[in-house]
């Protein structure tokens, strides 16, 4: 699925929309619930073989919306620089569109140790140690990328 962009000169390749998603620090999942309300929530996340992994507690308003439908969208946000005299900003972004379900058992593991990887890199053993104590209690999704597009202003 494609979705139109608008100011295609600002459009950046496959591959660098895929390098800022892997390397953003965070991003806003966006669901609906079941009366048609947008939410837009911050989060952590990781990247695993083309998938977008994040996790959650037990329940809340993010886990109802995906409960009653499972399409989400991703934005992740890059470098930004405003540029007062110019009326813009320099930035890029990525928007990912997918499917989302709840993962467990390898796949569940797999990614909570991408999520040690990415923010917390120095303290792999604790980490390790970390998801051993607190998995039963931690639900994680993970969101199919079936569109990816990247725009920037450099």
């Amino acid at each position: 699925m494609m979705i139109p962009m608008r100011r295609h000169k600002r459009a950046i390749s496959s591959e660098a929309a895929y390098e800022l998603l892997h390397k953003g620090e965070y991003g806003i999942l966006s669901t609906v619930n079941d009366n048609g309300q947008p939410y837009g929530v911050p989060l952590n996340y990781c990247v695993l073989n083309d998938r977008v992994y994040f996790h959650c507690a037990a329940d809340g308003h993010k886990l109802s919306n995906l409960n009653g439908n499972p399409k989400a969208s991703f934005c992740v946000v890059g470098d930004t620089e405003l540029l007062p005299d110019k009326f813009s900003t320099k930035y890029e972004s990525v928007i990912v569109f997918g499917i989302t379900n709840e993962v467990t058992g390898d796949e569940k593991q797999a990614a909570l140790e991408a999520l040690i990887k990415k923010y917390s890199p120095n303290f792999h053993d604790e980490g390790l140690a970390y998801i051993k104590s607190s998995s039963s209690q931690t639900r994680l999704f993970g969101m199919s990328i079936d569109s990816i597009t990247g725009k920037a202003r450099r």
